[in-house]
C-alpha cells in the first residue's frame, strides 16, 4: 500500500459533478510503418499486458479511509481487468479535426470510475490518411507531467520493431484489500503524523505564505508571511532579505472563462512549426517558452477583443513546473510547483508583448528558485485530512465568484525531437489534454515533438464556444513575430 500525499489528494478533492482531475493526450499514429499496415485493439492489448510490470499506476486502485480521517491509499488492484480500461471507437467519415475533438471532449467530460484503477485508453479508428488515434486518460492524483512522460516512454518505442518485453513481476494477484477496521486503525496510527507533517512544513511554508497558491489569498497571509520571514532570518542569524526578488503584485482581472465551470468541455488542437518558433527566439534573444507564452497571449487577446472584454491589465497565468529530483524519478505521484506570471494580453504590439513576456518570466523563474522546492507540497499539510476535500473545493469555488487566483493555465513541455512508435505505428503528433476548474476555465498546453509544437486547448463548453479560433490566432501571433528577411 502506498499513501497519497496532500498534493496528490488535492486532485481528488477538487472533483465534483462538474469538474474532474484527469489528464492525458491524443496521440495520432500512422500504422503504415507496421508490417500489415494497420493497428488493431488486440495488438495494443498484447503490448499493454506485456509492459504492465513497468506501469505500476495502471494497477493502482484507490482505497479511502473511513470518514476521510486520513489521506487515501493506493493498493495493487486484486481484481484488475485490463479489458475494462482499453476501449475502441470509430469517427464517422469524414473524420474532421472538429469531430475528433468533440469525441475527445465528451470522453474527458466523464469522470473515471474510482472503484477501479484511475485510467482509460481509447483506440480511435477512422482518422484521415489511414491514421488512428490513441487517447490516454489518467488521474492527476497518480501522475504529474514528468511521471506522465515516464509512462509515455513505456508505451512508446524508438523503432517500429519495439523492444524485448520485461520479465514478469510477481504473481499478478494484487494486494489483499484491507477492510474498514484496518483502514481506521491506519488512520488512528496516522493522526500523530498529521501534526508531525505540520511541524515539518511550517519552516518552509509560513515565511513564503504569500507565494503559496490558495493559502496566500487568505486575509492576513501577507502580514503573517512577512513576520514569519523576518523571524526566520533572526533565528538563522542571517541578515538581509529572505527573497531574491520582491513579490510582484499580480491581480488577475475577471474574464468570462473565470467563472463556475459546467460539466462539459471543449477541446481544440493544432500544430506550429518548431523551426519557426526557434527563428523568432533567435531573432529576439529570448527562449522558446517565452515565444509560446507570448503567442498564447496574442491569441487570447484576440478572443477577448472579439467578445468585448479585454482588460486594461495583464491576465495572470498558472505555469506548472516540475520540482522532481533525480532521486524521485520513477516514484510517480506529484512533484510540482506553480509559477504565476503575467500574460500581456493588454499589449497591442506583438514584439513589445514578447519582450515584456521575456522579462516577466525571467523574474518569475528567479522568484521560483528562491522558494523551497517543496513549497506546494508542504502547504497542503496545513489542512487536516478530514476537512481537506471540502476546503479545497471551497477555495476554488470562491475563485469563481471573487477575484481569480489565476486566469488560465499555460504549460510548455519539451519533448523528443525524433520519431517514436507505438506497437510499430509511428507517432505523428501528440496533443495534450489537461484540466480546468472553477475560476480557471482555460488551459493551453503545448508539447514539442519531432519538429512541431503540438497544442491542446481545453475550455469550458459554455464559457468558450469558439475555442477553435485560438488555434488560428496562435498561428497568426507567431506570424506577427516572424523575423523580416534581410534585403540585398
Amino acid at each position: 500500500m502506498r499513501q497519497l500525499t496532500g498534493l496528490d489528494a488535492q486532485f481528488l478533492a477538487l472533483e465534483t459533478p462538474r469538474q474532474a482531475g484527469h489528464v492525458g493526450a491524443l496521440a495520432v499514429l500512422d500504422p503504415s510503418t507496421r508490417p500489415d499496415g494497420k493497428l488493431e485493439l488486440e495488438e495494443l492489448m498484447e503490448m499493454l499486458a506485456e509492459r504492465m510490470p513497468l506501469l505500476p499506476p495502471f494497477r493502482w486502485r484507490l482505497k479511502t479511509v473511513p470518514f476521510g480521517l486520513d489521506y487515501p491509499y493506493w493498493i495493487d488492484d486484486p481484481d484488475f481487468d485490463l479489458e475494462y480500461h482499453v476501449r475502441e471507437l470509430a469517427i464517422p467519415a469524414p473524420a474532421t479535426d472538429e469531430k475528433i475533438a468533440e469525441q475527445v471532449a465528451r470522453i474527458f467530460s466523464r469522470p473515471l470510475d474510482r472503484a477501479r484503477p484511475l485510467w482509460e485508453l481509447y483506440l480511435i479508428h477512422g482518422l484521415e490518411d489511414g491514421n488512428v488515434g490513441l487517447l490516454t486518460k489518467i488521474h492527476h492524483s497518480a501522475v504529474d507531467g514528468m511521471s506522465g512522460a515516464e509512462i509515455l516512454s513505456v508505451l512508446l518505442d524508438l523503432s517500429p520493431d519495439g523492444r524485448e518485453p520485461p520479465p514478469p513481476s510477481g504473481n499478478g494477484a494484487g494486494d489483499r484489500e484491507p477492510g474498514a477496521l484496518q483502514m481506521l486503525a491506519r488512520a488512528a496510527l496516522g493522526a500523530p503524523r498529521y501534526f508531525e507533517r505540520v511541524v515539518r512544513a511550517t519552516p518552509s511554508t509560513l515565511p513564503n505564505l504569500e507565494d503559496t497558491p490558495i493559502l496566500g489569498d487568505i486575509p492576513g497571509a501577507h502580514t503573517l508571511g512577512r513576520l514569519s520571514a523576518g523571524f526566520a532570518r533572526r533565528i538563522r542569524a542571517r541578515p538581509g532579505p529572505s527573497r531574491v526578488l520582491e513579490r510582484t503584485n499580480l491581480t488577475p482581472p475577471r474574464t468570462s472563462f473565470n467563472g463556475r465551470v459546467s460539466a462539459h468541455r471543449r477541446f481544440a488542437y493544432g500544430q506550429l512549426p518548431l523551426q519557426e518558433v526557434k527563428a523568432v527566439k533567435n531573432a529576439h534573444g529570448c527562449t522558446v517558452n517565452d515565444v509560446v507564452v507570448a503567442i498564447c497571449a496574442g491569441a487570447v487577446r484576440r478572443w477577448l477583443i472579439e467578445h468585448d472584454e479585454l482588460p486594461d491589465t495583464p491576465l495572470v497565468a498558472q505555469i506548472p513546473v516540475s520540482v522532481r529530483t533525480e532521486q524521485q524519478l520513477g516514484t510517480f505521484g506529484n512533484r510540482i510547483g506553480m509559477l504565476a506570471a503575467p500574460i500581456f494580453s493588454n499589449v497591442a504590439d506583438p514584439v513589445e508583448r514578447l519582450a515584456m513576456t521575456h522579462e516577466a518570466l525571467l523574474s518569475a523563474k528567479e522568484r521560483h528558485k528562491a522558494l523551497p522546492a517543496q513549497l506546494l507540497q508542504d502547504a497542503t499539510q496545513f489542512i487536516p485530512p478530514a476537512v481537506f476535500a471540502r476546503a479545497a473545493r471551497v477555495s476554488f469555488s470562491l475563485a469563481a465568484t471573487r477575484t481569480p487566483i489565476w486566469n488560465m493555465v499555460v504549460s510548455n513541455v519539451p519533448g523528443p525531437q525524433f520519431p517514436l512508435y507505438c506497437c510499430g505505428a509511428r507517432m505523428v503528433a501528440h496533443y495534450p489534454v489537461s484540466v480546468i476548474t472553477d475560476g480557471l476555465g482555460l488551459n493551453i498546453t503545448v508539447m514539442s515533438y519531432c519538429g512541431s509544437l503540438d497544442i491542446g486547448i481545453v475550455a469550458d463548453r459554455e464559457q468558450m464556444r469558439d475555442v477553435w479560433l485560438l488555434i488560428d490566432w496562435m498561428r497568426e501571433s507567431l506570424d506577427e513575430l516572424a523575423p523580416v528577411p534581410a534585403t540585398t
